[in-house]
C-alpha cells in the first residue's frame, strides 16, 4: 500500500517534528524541569529516539550552570569535527563564545603517537591548556576524552563549567560517562551505548537557544 505524503514547507519541517514529539511526551505523561524539556526535545528531534526519555540525565543545576557560563562568553570544546560543524556557531559567538575541536592538530596527533596515546586524550590536555576557564565540553564520539578529562579536574589542571557526555559505542563507553556522573562536575551524559557527535552538537544548541537563535 503506497503510503501518502503532504508537502511540508522547509521552515514548517522542525516546528511540525517538534509538535510531533511534544504531542508524545505528553501521551507517555513525560514531565522534567522547563529548562531540561527543550534538552530532550532537540536530542529526540536529531535522533528519533525515545530512549532518551529513560538514559538523559542531568547533574543537578547542570542547565543552569551551562547557561549562565554561555552568557559570560563560554567556548565549547568538541571531540569531532561533526560535532564543531554542527554547533550553531552565530548564535555562540553573539553570546561571546568561541567553539574549538584539536582532534585534527598536527601537534596533538604527533603527541598522541609519541605516547601511544589517543588523539582526544591529548585533545583534552590542549583544552586544558586555554587561558579561559570558562569551557563547556561536548563529548560526542571518543570515551577516552571522558576519561582524560575527569583525571585533569581530579588533579586541579582544568575547571568545567559543563561535561556534555554522549559519546556512542561499546568499549569503555557506558564506563567513562558512569565516571563523569560520579565526578561532582555539572553535566548532562546520555547514560548507556547511545550518543554520538549529532546528539553532542543538539544538546549544545537546545542550550544556546535558550539564550539566543541566530
Amino acid at each position: 500500500m503506497p503510503y501518502s505524503m503532504e508537502f511540508v514547507k522547509p521552515a514548517e519541517i522542525e516546528a511540525q517534528s517538534f509538535a510531533i514529539i511534544e504531542a508524545e511526551l505528553r501521551r507517555r505523561n513525560v514531565s522534567c524541569p522547563a529548562n531540561q524539556m527543550p534538552i530532550l526535545q532537540r536530542v529526540i528531534h536529531t535522533s528519533a529516539d525515545f530512549d532518551y526519555i529513560q538514559n538523559l540525565t542531568f547533574s543537578d543545576g547542570a542547565v543552569e550552570k551551562a547557561l549562565d557560563a554561555l552568557r559570560n562568553g563560554a567556548d565549547i570544546i568538541t571531540d569531532t569535527n561533526m560535532a564543531l560543524s554542527g554547533i550553531n556557531k552565530k548564535s555562540l559567538h553573539a553570546l561571546g563564545g568561541e567553539a574549538h575541536c584539536f582532534m585534527s592538530d598536527p601537534d596533538v596527533a604527533a603527541e598522541a603517537k609519541r605516547r601511544g596515546i589517543t588523539r582526544a586524550m591529548v585533545s583534552m590536555e590542549k583544552a586544558a591548556r586555554l587561558s579561559s576557564d570558562n569551557l563547556i565540553f561536548a563529548i560526542g564520539n571518543a570515551p577516552t576524552a571522558l576519561i582524560q578529562l575527569e583525571q585533569l579536574i581530579r588533579e586541579h589542571q582544568l575547571a568545567s563549567k559543563l561535561i556534555i557526555g554522549v559519546p556512542v559505542g561499546f568499549v569503555n563507553v557506558v564506563e567513562a560517562k558512569e565516571l563523569i556522573l560520579q565526578s561532582g562536575v555539572p553535566c548532562i551524559v546520555a547514560r548507556g551505548n547511545k550518543g554520538g557527535s549529532n546528539i553532542a552538537a543538539a544538546i549544545c544548541n537546545a542550550l544556546l537557544y535558550q539564550l539566543y537563535r541566530a
